[in-house]
């Protein structure tokens, strides 16, 4: 299966050149960076004291060499490749995060033409702890107070994660509610008695942490935690592999990791 990564000059892609390198069942078709990036021009796996055949690029049509793009760019960037890849046939794993509705709107609408995964966390592990957040939810009554700690590295531009308000989504959705009707994004001054049913966030950036997610149910006389520590980058890499793969015999539709794991 022929891959093409974006952003192939940042830290995130160039993990994901070597995954894709390293991966048996898989060849690196094409490396994107934005134009006038220093290593444009330069090969993909310089970084790692080889050379692939394969030079870092700004011009999207490289991208119809290849069979599937994965991404963890920017929201602005992912919609931009994402109309490239309807152009040219090109499936799409997304690990972007800071989509607003409308842009995961735009998302699912090409997934009409062309086959899309997106997730805010391609760790296995994360995508394990959605589906035991769900049971949880559906154990605890309103009497336990929900709370969503997450903490990430300093460059980190959004907030919550995207993995935190999926989480948070899970937890809503298995209640029966919606999300929005329901978080409290931030607390300062007089925040007055919390009220049954709210779901909070707590964010952290600081430092190199790589990712840090705990979802609490907070109940008379008890605390449940469940957790999820990130020690290394190359989960996410791992599990984009996984996702390409399974996007080998979909010609289009909208998926997620859940239907990875499933």
């Amino acid at each position: 299966m022929r891959i093409a990564i974006a952003g192939a000059n940042g830290r995130m892609g160039r993990m994901l050149v070597e995954a894709v390198i390293n991966h048996p069942d898989l060849s690196l078709a094409a490396a994107l960076c934005v134009a006038k990036a220093d290593e444009e021009g330069k090969d993909a796996a310089e970084f790692l004291g080889q050379q692939s055949g394969v030079l870092i690029s700004s011009d999207l049509s490289v991208l119809k060499n290849a069979d599937c793009l994965i991404d963890f760019t920017r929201p602005e960037g992912t919609l931009a490749h994402a109309k490239a890849c309807q152009e040219y046939g090109v499936k799409m794993v997304i690990g972007t995060t800071g989509f607003s509705a409308e842009e995961l709107s735009t998302l699912e609408a090409a997934a009409k033409d062309i086959a899309i995964l997106w997730s805010p966390n391609m760790s296995i592990g994360v995508n394990a702890l959605y589906v035991l957040l769900e049971k949880a939810a559906q154990m605890f009554n309103d009497q336990y107070d929900v709370e969503v700690y997450e903490a990430h590295h300093r460059n980190k531009v959004d907030a919550p994660s995207g993995t935190a308000l999926k989480m948070a989504e899970v937890v809503a959705e298995a209640k029966g509610r919606k999300l929005d009707e329901v978080a409290d994004w931030a607390r300062h001054g007089i925040t007055g008695v919390r009220e049954f049913g709210r779901i909070g966030f707590s964010v952290v950036r600081g430092g190199d942490i790589i990712g840090d997610h705990t979802v609490s149910f907070t109940g008379p006389g008890e605390r449940i935690e469940l957790t999820h520590k990130a020690t290394n980058r190359t989960i996410y890499a791992s599990g984009s592999m996984q996702a390409a793969l399974f996007l080998k015999d979909k010609d289009n539709g909208y998926f997620t990791m859940r239907d990875v794991i499933a």
